[in-house]
């Protein structure tokens, strides 16, 4: 299941021969990447974190803060890729991000792992008040 949950991040990283091989744009490819990567890796420590709190109101600011901060992040990356190195740049990284987040939109559906919920489901304890 921890291959499951993580299909955006390999295809992400089994993406880099082809662009090497293919003469594809890298600088897209590399700020796409780290763009999905970054944000990837904080919305786990995000969801992480709203798990263990108690108060709903609390969770659900975490949770929406989270959901329009990796959004602004990857639009900024692909504004970058294509404002640094040009067009193509800018459709490479948007091409990979929004491949990336195919995969991780559906691999969330298949594995049943949420915001609110934990790596095997389940919905998080209440903690005592």
């Amino acid at each position: 299941m921890v291959t499951l949950r993580y299909l955006d991040v390999c295809l992400v990283l089994a993406t880099a021969p082809f662009v090497l091989v293919g003469n594809l744009p890298i600088a897209g490819y590399l700020i796409g990447a780290g763009a999905w990567l970054l944000t990837r890796a904080g919305t786990g420590f995000i969801h992480a974190r709203a798990r263990r709190v108690g108060e709903a109101k609390l969770r659900a600011g975490l949770q929406v803060a989270g959901m329009m901060g990796r959004v602004w992040l990857v639009a900024l990356a692909i504004i970058l890729a294509r404002v640094a190195g040009g067009k193509d740049d800018g459709i490479m990284a948007a091409a990979l991000v929004l491949a990336a987040f195919t995969v991780y939109f559906v691999m969330s559906f298949v594995t049943r792992e949420g915001p609110l919920q934990g790596p095997t489901g389940t919905p998080p304890r209440a903690s005592p008040s």
